[in-house]
């Protein structure tokens, strides 16, 4: 028993060591909203003040006293307000009366989101291009979109898909590019400690599977297809 439950931890260090995301979904149990955000606020606070005196803290040190409702309050309200569907942006459509029809692009929106394998920050830029089929989106919605999937726990690459499906879905196109450039603490301040390393992946469909039209766009954002 012990050994099958060493080889499961191991298992467990390999993923979250290596980064690996396992579904293209956020994975949430289907009562996931089922407690109101006060009582999940409440809750919060009361284990992470637990967490803290296992740590050895002196809770009732006058910095430290509303520290857990502190982390309470951010996890619901900041860092995790993504992964409850009420926070998620309603984009307005508007007609394409320009009749514009090339490349828009979004670049350099900056996201703030959290390893899901360590609950450490991951942060970066956001580059986004679409060409319209008819219609058009704000471009403070395009940011919006990126904000509220980058608020939950995340791994990048899903990160990237779910952030291009959305877009795909709003804007009735497939004609979507996502790249996202991002530096993950979970590699800078524990394991490999690299500060300098930046991870970036790519989603692309429809004519951005054209090698002319892809590049365009990462000319625009300052990539090199190479890079």
């Amino acid at each position: 028993m012990e050994n099958k439950l060493n080889k499961t931890v191991s298992q467990w260090d390999e993923i979250g060591d290596s980064h690996v995301g396992c579904t293209k979904d956020t994975p949430l149990r289907e009562d996931a909203f089922a407690m109101d955000d006060q009582l999940k606020i409440e809750l919060i606070a009361k284990h992470f003040k637990e967490i803290m005196h296992v740590l050895g803290l002196d809770l009732t040190d006058e910095s430290l006293q509303g520290t857990p409702l502190r982390v309470a309050k951010m996890f619901i309200n900041e860092h995790f307000k993504g992964l409850d569907p009420k926070n998620k942006p309603l984009p307005t459509l508007f007609e394409n009366n320009f009749g514009y029809q090339e490349m828009l692009v979004e670049k350099d929106i900056n996201f703030h989101s959290t390893c899901e394998h360590h609950f450490v920050p991951i942060y970066g830029k956001a580059h986004i291009a679409y060409i319209s089929s008819g219609k058009v989106i704000g471009l403070s919605k395009l940011n919006r979109i990126v904000d509220y999937y980058s608020k939950r726990p995340q791994v990048q690459e899903r990160l990237t898909i779910q952030v291009a499906e959305e877009l795909k879905e709003v804007l009735q196109t497939e004609n979507v590019a996502v790249v996202m450039d991002a530096k993950h603490l979970c590699v800078a301040s524990r394991g490999i400690k690299d500060i300098t390393s930046s991870t970036i992946t790519a989603s692309y469909s429809g004519k951005f599977n054209v090698p002319e039209t892809r590049n365009e766009f990462l000319k625009y954002i300052g990539f090199s297809e190479g890079k």
